[in-house]
């Protein structure tokens, strides 16, 4: 009846906001209950850890570029925000690191910062050009015109900047100091491949779009023949080095940090991007016998580097 029709939709009109609020309150005291294991054996700076005072940052900045996004219903500047948290979180740990801990920075720290400071300006950079050249982020669509999924956004794009430079963030501020060694070199030499593979991807899908013949196919060259997320692996295996960079001068609870690739992995494979684009692909090549058999023979994120011969 209409009454029914009626009573569900204004309980979907209550309880909906309120979802989107909790879960951005969990995400918050997640964050919070991070920083606060993995800040022993810290920088501290007037009675706060460093890494602490990073957490409130993160959350600050992104809910401060809330207020013009929700007022001018735009999401252009949404990647942006985060790389920019990225540069202003790292540079300020490295300016106190140096400024109250050490007048010469390790080569460890410089690395760190270095590997994620070049990642961070080139994903942006790259994502905000995509979206000026689009006209909009279609994720957006439904989501802009609601004020409490809009902040939810907002707070999970802030988690996600101070989650995923965790284990950074604890080598950066830690007062261990240990060689760069063995393990610092594959961290660096996997960074180094994770970066590559994510660039060539990004470069290869823009120049498969740029070609008008290209019109309504989907992409199935390069790197796109070995992985149908190519870009996406290359994220993973980069913050992975960058991980394994961080794990020499790590101790106790400070291990908990090697969540940072992981919590990355399961937001792209399941939340943001892996999920999302499977939908989008099944809805619009789903009836095509050839991204049918793309689908069977490309495996969905880990490369199939060797093919077998048929």
């Amino acid at each position: 009846s209409s009454i029914t029709i009626r009573f569900i939709n204004m309980a979907k009109s209550i309880l909906q906001p309120l979802l989107f609020l909790c879960i951005s309150v969990i995400t918050f005291l997640v964050s919070y209950l991070l920083a606060k294991t993995v800040e022993v054996g810290t920088i501290a700076e007037g009675g706060l850890s460093l890494i602490m005072i990073v957490m409130f940052l993160s959350f600050f900045i992104h809910w401060v570029m809330f207020i013009p996004s929700y007022i001018f219903q735009t999401e252009k500047f949404y990647d942006l925000t985060g790389s920019i948290t990225y540069i202003t979180l790292l540079s300020l740990v490295i300016y106190i690191k140096q400024l109250v801990v050490h007048s010469v920075l390790d080569w460890r720290s410089i690395l760190i910062f270095s590997c994620i400071i070049i990642w961070t300006v080139r994903l942006g950079g790259f994502l905000f050009w995509r979206v000026l050249k689009d006209g909009e982020d279609k994720r957006f669509r439904t989501i802009l015109p609601s004020f409490t999924q809009l902040f939810m956004t907002w707070t999970l794009s802030a988690a996600w900047v101070f989650i995923q430079s965790l284990a950074a963030l604890v080598a950066l501020t830690s007062l261990e100091q240990q060689p760069f060694g063995i393990i610092g070199s594959i961290g660096l030499g996997l960074w180094i491949f994770g970066f590559g593979f994510q660039v060539i991807a990004d470069h290869q899908k823009t120049q498969f779009r740029a070609n008008a013949a290209n019109e309504g196919n989907f992409i199935k060259e390069g790197l796109w023949s070995i992985s149908r997320h190519p870009n996406y692996f290359g994220e993973i295996a980069l913050w992975t080095g960058i991980a394994l960079m961080a794990l020499p001068v790590m101790s106790g609870l400070q291990y908990v940090s090697l969540i940072s690739p992981l919590f990355g992995f399961l937001l792209i494979y399941f939340v943001s991007g892996v999920r999302l684009l499977e939908n989008k692909a099944n809805k619009k090549w789903g009836n095509n016998p050839a991204y049918q058999d793309y689908k069977k023979n490309t495996p969905i994120f880990f490369p199939k580097f060797f093919r077998k011969k048929p």
